[in-house]
């Protein structure tokens, strides 16, 4: 299925011609050697561009007849046809000699029979060689022989009058195919059906994975005994024509270098596509929003007109039309020399969107006026992993300006949970609370202590929970946006209880954080067993409430105490737990976060301020 939705994407993309065909592949071609029919060198043409601070070549399309089109190995052997590094074409840096020979050798492979313009090059190497100092007119060139002869640049040819290089002249699709046949094995191709068509031995590399080999690596390849059977060698194991082998693999590394259809996140790339233009929305823009959120510079309220655009076109019925077309999305991880398929989705772009809406409700939470409507998953995953300098590790996602150690494999599970409608992962959950737990006394480099309950982590424990208590039919009552005084969960009302004494020491402190507050020293305990703490947060409320009062702050001392006999009120001492649940901890955190938002609204109406 992911092979045969690549090799679609490939023909939909040749047909607009922006993709490279069969046997070719675009390079960046520094230097172009013009000669004329009877191979005399007339010009050297330099196709280098400035580039920012980088000097780069042209962008060409040149034929592919290996591996080498990607990368050489080191026998100097593999010349590509017509265009190489200079110590190919020139025969300079070490082996160069042979390099230049098994160039020559390759040209003559795949022309037995010379055309006109093969014979010119022809010509003029055998020109060149009889010289004691063979490219002598192109090495001592005062400004460009210095980097030749480093032999990096990449080269080709053209014949002088001719518009384009020989590399795209249209009699090199044939000489290539005629090769082709002579060398390949025939079979059935799994993924067409095609029969008695040549089957590819080794399929070609896919370079951009994060963490694989910079060379590149396999989707598919036998490389051990042990991957073998029936006697079948290599890739004849898993039988597809070089055709269709090609098409997928030059689809897939399409997308990997594509801006809009490939992103990463920890040690996940994803690429992602729809199998067909859509009418309604489009899947491929709400995906990356969906992980990167990055604000259109020209319009900052476009990716939320985009949401709303998704939203309008479920209510009114109008997703339905797509729920034919579907939307694919693949994420891969290295795996030594091969890549590895993390997962594999293909719901209907209707499905997609729906999934899509379910996920933003079910993070929606009431929050502060400056922080944004929906969160991205560099957001969410940020919020709940640990700062790191180790920039080079697997698992690090990069995020407003810091590097984040994401838990190994959460990303993809938590895709996968979105686009699925499932269960988000427990790791999600834990990972939130033990963060929680951890910076309950957090400090800024001013010294005000930052929020441990923050926007995205209490999004991210009423998310697990709605969704948890949903797809399990539970009991449990559904946690609302906002402050809900008729949740009566154990772990809720404690949460919220919490928030006011915090509240009450903020507001005797002169609205001041203290030294030393109620919750750097109690959040730990109290939030998970909260009957051994009880009796000691309970003494210094009093003693904070009096300070209040003394302070002539009466309505903020009025409003703590309207709220705490409230929540008092539903509270059972003698079923007080000695120990809250996984849950309960999470619903504490949120009635926390809740009944804070609410007790801060009281300064900004700037009563008894």
């Amino acid at each position: 299925m992911i092979l045969q939705a690549l090799y679609d994407y490939y023909k939909r993309k040749l047909a607009k011609n922006e993709i490279d065909p069969i046997g070719f592949i675009t390079k960046e071609i520094d230097f172009i050697v013009i000669i004329n029919s009877e191979g005399d060198y007339v010009d050297f043409e330099n196709h280098q561009l400035q580039m920012g601070k980088r000097i780069r070549g042209t962008p060409f399309r040149v034929p592919a007849i290996g591996k080498q089109a990607l990368k050489h190995d080191n026998s100097g052997k593999d010349a590509n046809l017509f265009w190489d590094k200079a110590e190919f074409v020139f025969g300079v840096g070490k082996k160069g000699k042979n390099k230049l020979n098994y160039f020559l050798k390759t040209i003559k492979e795949y022309y037995p029979f010379p055309l006109a313009d093969v014979k010119s090059i022809l010509r003029f190497y055998e020109k060149e060689n009889a010289k004691e100092y063979p490219f002598n007119i192109i090495l001592e060139n005062q400004e460009i022989g210095e980097l030749v002869k480093t032999g990096k640049p990449n080269v080709t040819f053209k014949i002088d009058g001719n518009k384009i290089p020989i590399t795209n002249e249209t009699h090199i699709s044939k000489a290539m195919g005629n090769k082709k046949q002579e060398e390949v094995k025939l079979g059935t191709c799994l993924m067409t059906g095609d029969t008695n068509v040549p089957i590819e031995i080794t399929h070609m590399v896919t370079k951009g994975i994060k963490g694989s080999q910079t060379s590149g690596a396999n989707l598919i390849s036998f490389n051990k005994p042990s991957f073998l059977s029936y006697r079948k060698e290599q890739s004849e194991n898993a039988p597809v024509s070089t055709t269709s082998a090609e098409s997928y693999t030059k689809a897939l590394q399409s997308l990997i270098d594509s801006e809009h259809n490939r992103v990463r996140i920890a040690d996940t790339t994803i690429v992602f596509w729809a199998e067909k233009q859509t009418e309604e929305v489009n899947p491929e823009e709400m995906f990356a929003f969906l992980v990167s959120q990055k604000a259109e510079e020209d319009n900052p309220d476009k990716n939320i007109d985009r949401i709303k655009k998704l939203f309008k076109a479920i209510e009114t019925g109008q997703l339905a039309h797509e729920s034919t077309n579907h939307f694919y999305v693949l994420g891969l991880s290295p795996n030594a020399a091969r890549i590895s398929v993390r997962f594999w989705k293909a719901p209907s772009v209707e499905d997609f969107g729906q999934n899509i809406k379910k996920h933003f409700d079910d993070f929606e939470i009431v929050h502060g006026p400056k922080d944004q409507k929906y969160l991205s998953l560099y957001e969410i995953l940020s919020s709940i992993s640990l700062e790191t300098k180790k920039r080079d590790k697997p698992n690090v996602i990069y995020f407003r300006g810091k590097f984040y150690d994401v838990i190994p494999n959460l990303a993809g599970a938590f895709i996968e949970a979105i686009i699925d409608g499932s269960q988000y992962p427990l790791t999600l959950l834990q990972q939130c609370i033990i963060r929680i737990r951890a910076e309950a006394s957090k400090k800024d480099k001013n010294g005000k202590i930052i929020p441990n309950v923050s926007y995205s982590r209490a999004a991210i424990l009423r998310a697990c929970l709605n969704r948890k208590f949903k797809i399990l039919n539970s009991i449990n009552k559904e946690i609302k946006m906002s402050l809900d005084k008729t949740n009566n969960n154990i772990g809720y009302l404690l949460g919220r209880l919490f928030a006011i004494i915090e509240r009450a020491q903020f507001v005797s402190n002169g609205y001041k954080e203290p030294n030393a507050g109620v919750r750097d020293r109690f959040w730990g305990s109290f939030s998970s067993s909260p009957i051994s703490v009880l009796p000691i947060i309970e003494k210094l409320y009093g003693h904070h409430l009096k300070k209040i009062k003394n302070s002539q702050k009466y309505y903020e001392a009025k409003s703590l105490e309207e709220n705490k006999k409230e929540i008092v009120n539903k509270l059972e001492p003698e079923k007080i737990p000695a120990h809250l649940t996984l849950d309960e901890q999470a619903l504490f955190s949120i009635g926390y976060y809740h009944q804070k938002l609410e007790l801060e609204k009281l300064r900004s109406s700037k009563k008894d301020i």
